[in-house]
């Protein structure tokens, strides 16, 4: 007789829990996990820039985090998760110069710069909200914490690693580099990097074409500005997370996390910055989303095939077939594992819908079935299964496999091929919701669930029978076959007509 979930997961999970591994970009390896402090994590994931609407690039990465996040506390870790708000110091091209995003966005919309952060920050977490993400242990904003970001500076100078010049103060990236490797996270050539960095405005300030701003000298007519020891002026890009991440988890800390995007530049520099000023590298693991495609190209406005997450719930949108809900977008992304290119299709997307239905009408169906004398299977040994995938560097695809393989054994027990006693179908009822909706984070868009449903089918055999009525039997049986379709039979009797959820198997 195998264990209640209870008692499985006070014996097992521990081990589970050691056997964790997790692929770090710093060392281009999949290690084990052992964190800093026996029985926390510490998590950092760097958060959006709100100046416009999030992107689905930005959903992919906190969706991929939130699940991350959902499996720690699953094994009982006590985890604290930062993810930042930049609504300062971030300018056009992800350079020291140029203007800022926040101002030349209100310039357009006619607004203050922090209602442009505060009508994004709401967008950014409304999409979140949709897709059913957690939020985070805490969520710092670049403006509360500038006085932090002028102490990290200060330290760094005061190091020798960076220099003032009329103002703005530049890390010495190639100073830097004669004692640490500076492209440790990249893995790329230093020389490659000057030879191939382009001569900008400014430059002449800089002593090497790698420095970058820790603070810039504010011009008369930039708008976000704060006083500071080098004269009026904002904080860099970078050392935002690294002053940040420094106060809520510490000089060193367990993952640091964010699309691959930011390998090159902004983590190779939060990096550098914080050596430079703890002596220390921050977090042990650093972790990386990959990119989203359309069709197979590379998502761009240029190409027009960007769309923006409410774009693809309402099918607004030229290359959209329909709408998908946020619960279908996010299984559809949970099915390529987070480190591989996601590529989005209508075809993909409508298999994902189908595919999350199947897994809910599962779930509901095994809430009905009766208990048995005996167990024809092992529920420890599925469990263990489930656990072992999420355990290999959280590999969601092979986990949603296991799960469709449990779809089969619950529709083997509904009819009668197989069963569970008492305690076993509990224990399996419990680890497979578990993991389809505490760590997966999936959860039924039906508001009201089964009693909404049941009203809609009331209208919709209302509507076709009025068809019938009419002798409209063309439209009367579109409606039977297409309910049927998609798993739900109806049947015509004496007493009328009702209608049986069915399975798409």
């Amino acid at each position: 007789m195998s264990q209640s979930l209870i008692n499985y997961i006070c014996n097992e999970v521990l081990i589970m829990s050691s056997k964790l591994k997790i692929y770090n970009t710093l060392t281009r390896k999949t290690e084990a996990f052992e964190p800093i402090t026996k029985g926390y994590v510490g998590l950092y994931v760097c958060g959006p820039t709100v100046y416009s609407n999030a992107h689905l690039g930005n959903a992919r990465t906190y969706i991929s985090f939130d699940i991350i996040y959902r499996y720690f506390l699953h094994l009982g870790f006590k985890v604290r998760y930062v993810r930042n708000i930049t609504d300062a110091g971030h300018l056009e091209g992800d350079l020291d110069e140029g203007e800022d995003k926040f101002a030349k966005r209100a310039k357009l919309e006619q607004v203050e710069p922090m209602e442009i952060v505060q009508k994004y920050t709401v967008d950014f977490h409304q999409i979140l909200s949709d897709f059913n993400t957690l939020p985070p242990s805490i969520e710092p904003t670049a403006t509360g914490h500038i006085i932090e970001q002028i102490e990290m500076t200060q330290r760094i100078i005061e190091n020798g690693y960076a220099y003032v010049t009329d103002g703005t103060v530049y890390f010495d990236v190639e100073k830097f580099a004669k004692a640490h490797n500076y492209t440790v996270l990249s893995n790329r050539n230093l020389d490659e990097l000057l030879n191939n960095t382009r001569t900008l405005g400014g430059q002449d300030e800089k002593k090497g074409r790698l420095d970058f701003a820790l603070w810039i000298k504010a011009k008369p007519e930039h708008l976000m500005k704060w006083s500071s020891p080098w004269g009026v002026g904002f904080p860099g890009w970078h050392i935002e997370c690294s002053a940040m991440s420094t106060k809520y988890l510490g000089p060193e800390f367990d993952i640091h996390g964010g699309g691959m995007d930011l390998i090159p530049t902004h983590h190779t520099n939060e990096i550098a910055q914080n050596i430079a000023c703890n002596h220390a590298q921050p977090a042990k693991i650093w972790m990386h989303t990959n990119m989203l495609t359309v069709n197979g190209q590379k998502m761009s406005k240029s190409l027009g095939n960007s769309f923006l997450p409410h774009e693809l719930f309402s099918g607004n949108h030229p290359i959209l077939d329909k709408g998908y809900s946020p619960m279908s977008v996010r299984f559809f992304m949970l099915q390529a594992h987070y480190r591989s290119t996601l590529d989005f299709s209508n075809e993909a997307l409508q298999a994902a819908e189908k595919g999350l239905g199947r897994l809910f009408q599962a779930a509901e169906l095994l809430t009905k079935i009766q208990a048995g004398s005996k167990s024809t299977f092992g529920v420890s040994e599925y469990a263990e299964k489930l656990y072992a995938a999420m355990n290999e560097d959280f590999n969601t695809p092979v986990l949603i496999a296991h799960l469709f393989e449990g779809v089969k054994l619950i529709n083997q027990l509904d009819e009668n091929k197989a069963s569970l006693t008492l305690e076993d179908k509990h224990a399996f009822e419990n680890i497979f919701n578990s993991f389809l909706f505490d760590i997966l984070g999936l959860k039924s868009e039906v508001a009201g669930g089964a009693e909404k449903v049941d009203e809609l089918m009331q209208l919709i055999l209302q509507i076709r029978g009025e068809a019938k009525a009419r002798k409209d039997f063309a439209s009367s049986d579109q409606i039977r076959d297409r309910l049927k379709s998609i798993g739900i039979e109806i049947k015509d009797g004496k007493e009328g007509t009702s209608f049986q959820m069915g399975r798409n198997n």
